[in-house]
C-alpha cells in the first residue's frame, strides 16, 4: 500500500507532489531528487485523486530517463503504470504521427532519417540545384534547416525572411528541395517529428482535441532544454485543462546550440500567470564544498532564477585546482590520482569542453593500462555493418526509402555499379517513382536492359523477405542478414575485422530479441524507432568498470564519486567563441555548473600553462570560472609542487611522448589470443611496433576494444 504522506520526501518535495491543479513550475536544482518528485506526483494523482493512467503524459529527454520513470512507477503502482505515456518528446510524437500523419500527406510507415541520411539528401539537393559543397558545406545547411524547424519555420517562410541575402536564399532553396525529397521518400528527420506533430494539431483541431481530452495531466522534465517547437507542442496539449507541471533548472540550460531556448523556463510565469513556483534546493548528491563551488560560480550569471543548493551530507573534501605545465602533465596528474586510489575505475569521470582534448588523456590511461571508455565516440548504431543491416530493415518497412536502398543495393556485391544506379536515379526522377519501383520493373526501361536481371532480383529479394516479417524479430533479422548474403560474405572473409563485424551483427540480433521481450506489441516499425531515437547516454553502462571520458555536454544527467574537469583555461573553457558575448558566456558558466555538480565526493579542476590544440600551441590564462571559486574551499597544486614532493606515482621520469621502456619479452601480432589480469580474454586486432614497445588494439570479451601498450599491459599470450 502506497503511503500517501510520503515520509521519505522533504517539505518542498511534498509540496510539489500535492500541488496537482493548474500550471506548476518546479525549479529543481542539480541532485535535488526531481525524478523522485515526478514519480511520486504521478503516483499521488492515480492513488489519491483517482486519475486514470491513460490521462497522464510524462515527457523527458532521454530513453534512459523514460525507462527509469516507467520502472519506478510500475514498482509503486503495478501493471496500471504501463498505461501512462512516459516517454521522450520524439517517442510520444512518433506515436501520434503513426496514427494521423496521413492527414498531412505522409505515409504512416515513415522512416526516420539520422544525420548521415539527412546529409545524403542535402547533397542530392545541392547537386540538383547546382550549389557546390565547397561554397555551402552540407553540414552548415543542415544545421540552418534544423534551427528553422526548431522555430517552426518552413521553407516558404524562410525564403521570404531572407530574400535579400544570397547565401540564405540558397539555403532556402535547398530547404524546399530537402523537404520535398523527404516527403517523396516517406521519411522524417528528428526535427520533423516535433514540427509535423505541431502542424497536425494546428491544421486538424479534432486531432488536437482528442489528445487534449486524453491528457488531462502533463508533466515535462528538463524543461530548460525545450526549444520553441517543443514549447508550442506542450502549450497546445495543455491548453484545455492547464494541468501542466514543468520541472527544470535554468542553471543547467546548456543546449542552445541544439535550439534549446532558456526563455521557455524563465518566462513560464508570464505565459502562465496563475502558475505556482516551487524550488527544490536540498541536494542529495554532492558534499557542501562542491555545492558551494557551484553556487559561487553560477551566481555570476544575470539571466537566472535565484536558488542556492545545500545538503545535510557535510562539508567533504576541498576542491583541488591543479596547474600543469602542459596537457601531457595534466593527463599524467589525472592518471596518478586514479592510480593511487583504491576506488573502482567507474567511480571516475574526466570531463572536457572539446572532444579533441581526450586524445592525450586516452594515451596516458592506455600507458597505465587503466580501462576507460569514451562516451560520445562512434555509436554502436553508427558502425557500417549496423547501418547496413538497419538499411535493409528500413527498406523492407518503407519501399520509398531511396537513401536506404542506395546504401545496400550493392552490399554485399551484386554487380550493380555506380553507372547503373545513376541511370536508375535519373529514371526515378523522370517518372516520379521511387528507386525501388524502377528496380522492380527494370525490364520496362531500355536504359537498364543490361542490369535488369540484377535489379529485379534485388527487388524480388526484398519482397520475399517482407513475407517473413511476422516471425519473431530476432529470427526475422537473422534471416534478412543471411538471405541477403551479408553474414555469409563476412564469414567467407574470415578476417579479424570481419569477425568483429559479425559479433556486432549478432549483438544487433540480440537487441531485437530484447526489444521484443520488453514490448507488449513489438513491431518492425517500433524496433526501427527504438534504434533511431537512441542516444549515447541511453547506452551508458554504469556497471562497466572503466574510467569514463566525455564532454561536459554529454555528462548532464550523470553523476560520479570523483570528477576531473580538464582544460579550465580562457579560450578553452570558456571557449574562445563565447568570450565577449554575454549570452554565450553565461551558457558556458552554466556548463561549468553542470560539470561541478556531477561530482558526489571529490572534484578536481585542472588547467595547463601551455596547450596544443589543432596544431597550435597557446599560453592561456586560468579560466575565470576557477577564479570564481571560493578560496577557502579550494586547494591549489601545481606541477612544480608535485615534482618537489614526488606525489606523482605515474612514472614521474617517463615522458608521455617518448616512453622509456624495454621491449616486451614476447612479440604480438593480429589474431593472437591474450589474457589481461583485469579485462580477461581478448583477441589482438592490431599490433604496431612503437620504438621498443607494441601498441595493441585488443577486443576483449568482457569490456570491448581497448588500446594498450604491451610493456604496461602485462598480457599473456594463450
Amino acid at each position: 500500500m502506497l503511503d500517501l504522506t510520503f515520509p521519505m520526501l522533504n517539505e518542498r518535495q511534498r509540496e510539489a507532489v500535492y500541488t496537482t491543479k493548474g500550471p506548476v513550475l518546479i525549479l529543481a536544482g542539480a541532485g535535488s531528487g526531481k525524478t523522485t518528485v515526478i514519480v511520486n506526483r504521478i503516483a499521488y494523482l492515480l492513488e489519491a485523486e483517482g486519475v486514470s493512467p491513460y490521462s497522464v503524459l510524462a515527457i523527458t529527454f532521454t530513453n534512459k530517463a523514460a525507462a527509469e520513470m516507467k520502472t519506478r512507477l510500475e514498482k509503486m503502482l503495478g501493471l496500471s503504470a504501463r498505461d501512462i505515456w512516459a516517454s521522450t518528446f520524439h517517442s510520444a510524437c512518433v506515436k501520434i504521427l503513426r496514427r494521423d500523419i496521413e492527414k498531412i500527406g505522409y505515409p504512416s510507415q515513415f522512416s526516420i532519417f539520422d544525420t548521415s541520411d539527412q546529409l545524403s539528401v542535402i547533397k542530392e539537393c545541392q547537386k540538383e540545384l547546382g550549389i557546390s559543397d565547397s561554397s555551402l558545406p552540407p553540414k552548415q545547411v543542415l544545421s540552418a534547416i534544423g534551427r528553422a524547424k526548431d522555430e517552426l519555420i518552413g521553407p516558404e517562410e524562410y525564403e521570404s525572411m531572407y530574400a535579400g541575402d544570397f547565401r540564405l536564399s540558397q539555403i532556402s532553396n535547398i530547404y524546399g528541395c530537402y523537404r520535398d525529397k523527404l516527403k517523396a521518400y516517406g521519411a522524417l528527420d528528428f526535427d520533423d517529428i516535433i514540427m509535423l506533430t505541431v502542424r497536425l494539431f494546428e491544421q486538424y483541431p479534432n486531432v488536437l482535441s482528442f489528445y487534449q481530452n486524453k491528457f488531462k495531466y502533463i508533466l515535462v522534465d528538463e524543461y530548460q532544454d525545450t526549444n520553441h517547437a517543443q514549447y508550442r507542442l506542450v502549450s497546445l496539449l495543455a491548453q484545455k485543462h492547464r494541468n501542466l507541471c514543468v520541472v527544470g533548472d535554468d542553471d543547467q540550460s546548456i543546449y542552445k546550440f541544439r535550439g534549446a531556448n532558456i526563455e521557455n523556463i524563465l518566462s513560464f510565469e508570464e505565459r502562465f500567470p496563475e502558475a505556482k513556483v516551487i524550488k527544490l534546493e536540498e541536494n542529495y548528491r554532492s558534499t557542501q564544498n562542491i555545492l558551494e563551488a557551484a553556487n559561487n560560480v553560477i551566481k555570476n550569471n544575470i539571466g537566472r532564477k535565484s536558488k542556492r543548493l545545500w545538503t545535510s551530507k557535510g562539508a567533504g573534501e576541498k576542491i583541488t585546482v591543479y596547474q600543469s605545465n602542459s596537457e601531457y602533465d595534466e593527463a599524467r596528474f589525472i592518471v596518478s590520482e586514479i592510480e593511487r586510489s583504491a576506488r573502482k575505475y567507474n567511480d571516475y569521470a574526466v570531463l572536457y569542453r572539446m572532444n579533441s582534448q581526450s586524445r592525450v588523456i586516452e594515451d596516458a590511461l592506455t600507458r597505465a593500462a587503466i580501462p576507460y571508455r569514451v562516451l560520445g565516440g562512434l555509436r554502436f548504431y553508427d558502425r557500417k555493418e549496423i547501418k547496413d543491416a538497419v538499411a535493409y530493415l528500413r527498406l523492407i518497412f518503407n519501399r520509398g526509402d531511396n537513401i536506404s536502398l542506395k546504401r545496400i543495393i550493392n552490399e554485399p556485391k551484386r554487380g550493380i555499379g555506380k553507372t547503373t544506379l545513376e541511370k536508375t536515379e535519373e529514371l526515378a526522377g523522370t517518372y516520379g517513382l521511387s528507386l525501388y519501383e524502377i528496380c522492380k520493373n527494370a525490364r520496362r526501361y531500355p536504359e537498364l536492359a543490361r542490369a535488369a536481371d540484377r535489379l529485379e532480383g534485388f527487388a524480388n529479394l526484398i519482397e520475399d523477405l517482407s513475407k517473413t516479417e511476422q516471425s519473431p524479430l530476432d529470427e526475422f533479422l537473422s534471416n534478412v542478414l543471411t538471405e541477403t548474403g551479408y553474414i555469409p560474405e563476412l564469414e567467407r572473409e574470415g578476417s579479424t575485422e570481419s569477425r568483429w563485424r559479425l559479433d556486432n551483427l549478432y549483438e544487433l540480433i540480440a537487441s531485437a530479441k530484447e526489444y521484443e521481450q520488453a514490448n507488449d506489441e513489438p513491431s518492425l516499425g517500433g524496433f526501427l524507432e527504438n534504434i533511431a531515437l537512441v542516444s549515447d547516454v541511453d547506452n551508458y553502462d554504469e556497471t562497466q568498470d572503466a574510467v569514463v571520458l566525455m564532454t561536459l555536454h554529454s555528462a548532464k544527467g550523470l553523476e560520479f564519486p570523483v570528477v576531473f574537469i580538464a582544460g579550465a583555461e580562457e579560450g578553452v573553457f570558456p571557449s574562445y567563441l563565447s568570450i565577449g558575448n554575454k549570452e554565450e558566456l553565461e551558457e558556458e558558466r552554466r556548463l561549468c555548473y553542470v560539470g561541478i555538480t556531477r561530482a558526489k565526493e571529490m572534484l578536481y579542476i585542472t588547467h595547463a600553462a601551455t596547450r596544443t590544440l589543432f596544431g597550435a600551441t597557446t599560453h592561456n590564462r586560468v579560466s575565470r570560472f576557477v577564479e570564481e571559486l571560493p578560496g577557502d574551499l579550494t586547494e591549489y597544486k601545481s606541477q612544480t609542487d608535485e615534482n618537489k614532493i614526488t606525489e606523482l606515482t605515474f612514472s614521474a621520469n617517463v615522458s608521455l611522448a617518448k616512453p622509456s621502456v624495454k621491449k616486451p619479452a614476447i612479440s604480438f601480432a593480429a589474431g593472437n589470443t591474450v589474457m589481461h589480469k583485469k579485462f580477461g580474454k581478448g583477441i589482438v586486432l592490431k599490433a604496431i611496433e612503437v620504438g621498443n614497445d607494441y601498441h595493441l588494439e585488443v577486443a576483449f570479451d568482457s569490456v570491448g576494444t581497448k588500446h594498450l601498450m604491451a610493456a604496461y599491459a602485462n598480457l599473456t599470450k594463450l
